[in-house]
């Protein structure tokens, strides 16, 4: 098991270096070819060593971006680290694109041929003008789909925030707690990507809301050296009666943040909670909330790990318990615990998301079957039954069941870009089942 998972990780870095590498060649010769049909040598010399010298850079900025919790060597949110984002997410799913209008003019002229056999003389089919205009322009148009659709989503948007309000049906919720309010965001990921300003608009769109608790579910930032100490300044100008709580992700992890995160909290009036619980009264019934640090699924030799190991002592059973975690497949564990509410994020909705024949495909698929919004499984299941996707959006279970809201997050990693999934605040209200 462990070498299967090793050898997951392997094969996955492998095809991401080498789909780098193939775009970036074939990106390379596309401009050898286009450039040779300059009159001026010196021209074409320039044009070839100035996209090899800021492939280099693009190279650099992009293992740079990767390097979360081992310093930066260049600040995020610069024009190159913005550059290389762009570049290899718009490079690399734009060679993809070509390769399949071409694969597609090889199987036409393949059926072609089979269905027209050349004559006797050995003569070869007529061109046929249409079709290879057709596929020279879908060629021109897959290939610069990509590079639009990137600085569209990064210029328009990773800022389009969203509100989404969301009525959650929570089993054992008295009546006394029927129409409570919760504000939730998560994966600020606030650097140069994610400006002070834009982190103090979002809190003002939640402060809008009146929501009766707001909670910010991990990855107040990316990496080391990203400004932890203004973000939860900012996260201080939620406004919620019944206060402000928090849990950490798993960037704080690589920033190594948790701690100095809990101590801002505290400083700021406010409680990141860290495999603790705290007890909340409204309108004179008591919900018990609980907050866990970011779960590893896997230790670090690849073994596979029991989730929200030691959670059970804090588990209410008299009253209804919300539990906040970052990582959305402790779900599953939460439910056969007893939890009746999680609230997550962790996956950005995928961050990018396309929809084809009613079906949206997203990256965050691979990693968990709670991609966005609100899931559902019968309360007390073990958590390795595995549930239909009837099962997990079910809208009314019979008997008791526990619930997840999966929040899309506001920030970004990796690519500066969002397409399909904007970013989001919610506000979630809670209702008897």
């Amino acid at each position: 098991m462990i070498l299967s998972w090793l050898f997951l990780r392997l094969a996955i870095a492998s095809g991401l270096l080498l789909g780098l590498f193939l775009s970036q060649r074939f990106w390379y010769r596309s401009l050898w070819r286009w450039s040779g049909r300059w009159g001026s040598k010196r021209l074409r010399a320039a044009a070839r060593l100035l996209y090899l010298i800021g492939l280099l850079l693009i190279i650099a900025g992009l293992a740079d971006s990767l390097r979360n919790g081992h310093g930066n060597l260049i600040p995020r949110g610069t024009f190159l680290n913005v550059l290389a984002g762009l570049w290899f997410f718009s490079a690399v799913f734009a060679y993809l694109a070509v390769k399949c209008v071409h694969g597609l003019d090889g199987t036409w002229r393949f059926l072609k041929a089979h269905s027209h056999p050349a004559p006797a003389t050995g003569d070869e089919l007529p061109v046929d003008p249409g079709r290879r205009y057709f596929f020279k322009t879908a060629t021109a148009a897959a290939g610069a789909a990509p590079f639009i659709g990137a600085v569209y989503g990064f210029a328009a948007e990773r800022l389009n925030y969203q509100i989404h309000r969301i009525e959650i049906p929570v089993s054992n919720l008295p009546a006394a707690l029927d129409g409570m309010t919760i504000a939730q965001l998560s994966d600020i990921h606030m650097s140069g990507y994610m400006p002070r300003s834009q982190v103090r608009r979002a809190v003002d769109m939640a402060n809008d809301l009146g929501a009766d608790l707001a909670v910010v579910t991990g990855d107040f930032i990316t990496g080391t050296g990203d400004p932890i100490a203004e973000c939860v300044e900012e996260i201080r100008r939620l406004s919620a009666p019944l206060g402000i709580y928090g849990c950490n992700g798993n960037h704080e992890i690589y920033a190594d943040a948790e701690d100095s995160a809990q101590e801002l909290f505290a400083q700021q009036g406010m409680k990141l909670l860290r495999h603790q619980n705290q007890v909340i009264s409204f309108r004179g019934v008591q919900m018990n909330l609980i907050g866990v640090d970011y779960q590893r699924e896997r230790a670090p030799g690849g073994r596979r790990v029991t989730t929200l190991a030691g959670l059970e002592p804090l588990v209410r059973k008299d009253i209804p318990n919300i539990l906040l975690s970052h990582n959305p497949n402790t779900f599953n564990r939460a439910a056969e615990l007893g939890v009746e509410l999680s609230l997550a994020g962790h996956t950005h909705g995928g961050q990018i998301q396309v929809e084809i024949l009613d079906h949206r495909l997203s990256p965050a698929r691979f990693i968990t079957d709670y991609v966005a919004g609100l899931y559902m499984r019968p309360l007390f299941t073990p958590a390795k039954t595995v549930a239909s996707q009837e099962f997990l959006h079910a809208t009314t279970l019979q008997g008791p069941h526990a619930a997840i809201y999966v929040n899309r997050g506001l920030g970004t990693v990796g690519a500066p870009v969002r397409l399909g999934v904007p970013p989001e605040i919610s506000l979630l209200t809670l209702r008897r089942s």
